[in-house]
């Protein structure tokens, strides 16, 4: 039997007195990779906020491994859509991640035991040779990575990521892809995106969100999901192996 590790019920987000997200009902099993598509503004980077303990609902209840958010927010890692670092600050890459493992230290030195979860998630996301490089001189695709690297050092159980490809190119984003898939094996994910094709190829379920969530528990997408998260008539296009495209509509643009 599946073993859940987020449950939310009911959900109702306002901000500054606008609603954000109306009765959003979500169940994530253990080790699921979702992928949350929809519109800009419908509400996906809110969702993840909340997740996190950064916004507070209206009202709902949200249950993280059985318990209660404030319990076990420690278990969820965050990777933002891009962060901005002054390229003239002077930052190490190794000392970006370290800094996931200060919440754990209580005014206390790093461990040998943090740094070598510090290593091992440098390592893992393939970038143990830049841990001495400026974080100023790294390519957009090798600061993601940093990211990555910086919320696995916390040892979540759930990772969240916010359009962790949004700025770097096709290619990079393929091998990233790819190694999400792996980091799924040992934890659950939940990937929030634009690029419906590839995020699609790579998920094991999709939900649709725009201020409602429209989720089925499955890879496949029906006509009806999109076109109630887009608000137009839409087509939907196979490429040989299970994703789907949105074509530009109304100032949508499709992937």
């Amino acid at each position: 039997m599946d073993k859940t590790v987020i449950k939310i019920e009911n959900l109702f987000v306002e901000l500054d007195g606008v609603s954000v997200l109306e009765n959003v009902n979500l169940t994530v099993n253990e080790y699921d990779f979702l992928g949350i598509i929809g519109p800009n503004g419908g509400g996906k980077t809110t969702l993840l906020r909340v997740l996190l303990d950064l916004v507070k609902p209206v009202r709902g209840k949200i249950r993280i491994m059985g318990e209660s958010l404030e319990k076990n927010r420690h278990l969820l890692g965050y990777v933002p859509q891009y962060a901005v670092f002054d390229r003239n600050f002077p930052i190490s890459v190794e000392e970006v991640v370290m800094s996931a493992r200060l919440a754990r230290k209580q005014g206390r030195r790093f461990s040998h035991e943090d740094y070598k979860i510090a290593a091992a998630a440098l390592e893992r996301m393939e970038i143990l040779p830049l841990r001495s490089r400026q974080m100023g001189e790294l390519s957009g695709g090798e600061r993601q990575r940093v990211l990555v690297a910086r919320a696995l050092a916390a040892q979540p159980r759930i990772l969240l990521l916010d359009e962790p490809t949004a700025s770097v190119d096709s290619r990079f984003a393929a091998g990233f892809y790819e190694l999400l898939q792996e980091l799924n094996r040992e934890m659950t994910l939940i990937l929030v995106s634009h690029d419906i094709s590839a995020v699609s190829t790579y998920v094991k379920t999709l939900a649709c969100l725009n201020r409602t969530l429209f989720y089925e528990n499955s890879r496949e997408l029906s006509q009806e999901m999109i076109e109630k998260t887009y608000h137009c008539p839409v087509d939907l296009i196979a490429h040989g192996i299970p994703h789907r495209v949105l074509p530009p509509h109304d100032g949508v643009v499709g992937s």
